[in-house]
């Protein structure tokens, strides 16, 4: 008999012989499903059976027009709320030792700021005349390009090429910096 034919011949008579043959022909599936998700042989053989159980009490509640897709849907969700389930949540003690206060995470930023201003105030100083002054307009005193030609006197180009070409020669600078202190700490 076709799968349909059985869920209804069930849902009419209720009778567990009919459930059987047609849980049968699933059996291998539910396992594998099962197996799947829940990674233990033993474990998996278990959830077969609640499956089963489950069954008795849901088909007769539910239009199904496709058993086998059902049947897997039905499996796939009994073994994610098994692995949902408190006991099989693993957790880990917590030992407040190992976190790290917030009062040092905050110093050693503060720290790392300093640091990173002072290799950026020796940069600057490596830096050309019209470079310097360029970059510390436009970034320090937030001057846009025109009111750095004017209050210069240097065209608009000019001061452009300045500040990109002071731009990269900081980056290189500060690059420099930070591969010399790697070296350093190797050592």
């Amino acid at each position: 008999m076709p799968d349909k034919e059985l869920v209804n011949l069930f849902r009419t008579s209720g009778n567990m012989d009919v459930l059987a043959v047609l849980f049968q022909r699933y059996m291998d599936l539910l396992y594998g499903v099962c197996l799947k998700y829940l990674k233990q042989p033993e474990t998996a053989k278990d959830a077969v059976m609640q499956i089963f159980e489950e069954l008795v009490a849901k088909l007769p509640k539910h239009e199904v027009d496709n058993f086998k897709s059902w049947l897997y849907t039905l499996a796939k969700n009994y073994c994610l709320m098994q692995l949902r389930t408190p006991k099989n949540l693993k957790t880990t003690e917590f030992k407040p030792e190992s976190m790290q206060l917030e009062e040092e995470v905050h110093l050693n930023g503060i720290q790392l700021k300093e640091e990173n201003l002072q290799k950026l105030e020796r940069c600057l100083q490596t830096l050309s005349l019209e470079q310097k002054n360029a970059v510390e307009l436009f970034y320090l005193q937030n001057k846009c390009y025109k009111e750095i030609s004017e209050a210069t006197g240097i065209e608009w180009n000019k001061v452009r090429s300045f500040i990109q070409n002071g731009r990269r020669n900081l980056k290189i600078c500060m690059e420099k910096g930070q591969e010399t202190e790697e070296l350093e700490m190797r050592k």
